[in-house]
């Protein structure tokens, strides 16, 4: 996440709507990447969303017919607004679901609504297990569900210990899911001897492994032993798919979480501590692909300097006393998984632009 200022030079934060020093009423602009003051008869209007409910601090031009913000106008369905509750839940989910769609504009991914193009588009349903107790977090056809009960902290926590999850997050959901968005919009219509088909077979196995029956043996008799060696997660080790899904949202989690700690003026070179080093063959990439040594030093680089300031961040979390930010461990063989899903962005970026 990058760092904001209001015009007076007060620091905003991501979800700011008004600044706490000169009082004036703030925004995101999406398209410029950029916090702008909203004014009456101004450029910019906020999202009907954050007027209507206080959910939203997107903008888009005053000019316009549309009221909804590039985020908001993705929802298919959201929940009953009657209670409290629900509002304030989704709430939550909105924020979560606008910094997934900030960061894979930051990538230069572009996300077309699914009300403006029906094949590619992207589209969210937030539905509560109350309203509809078969409803189940996952991707379809380019409809993300997540579910409304996931925004409860103690609903989600219980989750992730019956799970064995080492984390588990509203961010986390919205991350994994774009994951199988992106692969049914940008590989899947791939020729099987595609270059990227391949380079995803290589590192992340075969993809046509009967779905159903994974999951189910994975439930049926937990995770593999040993798997920290070759997945970020347990759970990646269920299935090609959801080790895509886990790398990539991981990925996603590291992009920001980098940007967020450089652009506040933390860096590996003000650390005392010795820079993480993975071997050269952590940050290459399958051989079917184009080689570029400097990419995959520049990509390494990257890896070694987010291994290094996730460090940091947990011995603070252990220093107040709480759990580690950062329960994962990247191993070789994770990071060239991580490297494929750093060239994915990169095609895709040129391809959806």
């Amino acid at each position: 996440m990058q760092r904001f200022t209001c015009d007076c030079g007060n620091v905003l934060f991501f979800g700011s709507s008004k600044c706490l020093k000169c009082g004036g009423d703030v925004g995101y602009d999406p398209v410029q990447g950029l916090m702008v003051r909203l004014r009456p008869g101004g450029k910019m209007k906020r999202c009907a969303n954050g007027v209507k409910h206080g959910v939203c601090n997107w903008t888009l031009p005053a000019e316009v017919k549309e009221t909804l913000c590039v985020a908001c106008s993705m929802n298919r369905t959201i929940p009953d607004l009657s209670t409290g509750r629900n509002l304030m839940l989704w709430g939550r989910m909105e924020m979560a679901k606008r910094r997934l769609i900030y960061t894979m504009l930051r990538l230069g991914i572009t996300l077309p609504s699914k009300s403006v193009n029906a094949q590619a588009g992207l589209a969210f349903d937030i539905v509560s297990t109350l309203s509809n107790p078969n409803v189940t977090t996952g991707h379809l056809n380019g409809v993300i569900t997540v579910n409304l009960e996931e925004a409860d902290d103690t609903y989600r926590q219980i989750n992730r210990q019956q799970l064995g999850e080492n984390s588990r997050t509203l961010l986390g959901h919205f991350r994994h899911e774009s994951a199988h968005y992106l692969w049914q919009r940008c590989l899947s219509d791939l020729n099987w001897d595609d270059p990227l088909r391949l380079a995803f077979r290589e590192r992340f196995g075969d993809e046509w492994l009967d779905y159903s029956t994974a999951l189910n043996t994975h439930y049926q008799r937990g995770v593999q032993a040993g798997w920290e060696q070759s997945f970020i997660t347990g759970y990646a080790a269920s299935h090609p798919w959801e080790d895509w899904a886990e790398t990539w949202a991981h990925y996603l989690q590291i992009v920001d979480g980098l940007e967020t700690c450089e652009s506040l003026g933390i860096h590996v070179k003000h650390i005392a501590l010795p820079l993480v080093m993975l071997p050269g063959e952590a940050g290459t990439l399958p051989a079917m692909l184009p080689q570029n040594g400097i990419t995959d030093g520049e990509f390494l680089a990257w890896l070694q300097r987010w291994m290094c300031l996730s460090t940091v961040l947990n011995e603070i979390s252990h220093s107040i006393g709480e759990a580690p930010l950062y329960p994962f461990v990247i191993s070789v063989r994770v990071a060239q998984k991580l490297r494929l899903a750093h060239h994915f962005a990169q095609v895709w970026a040129l391809r959806t632009s």
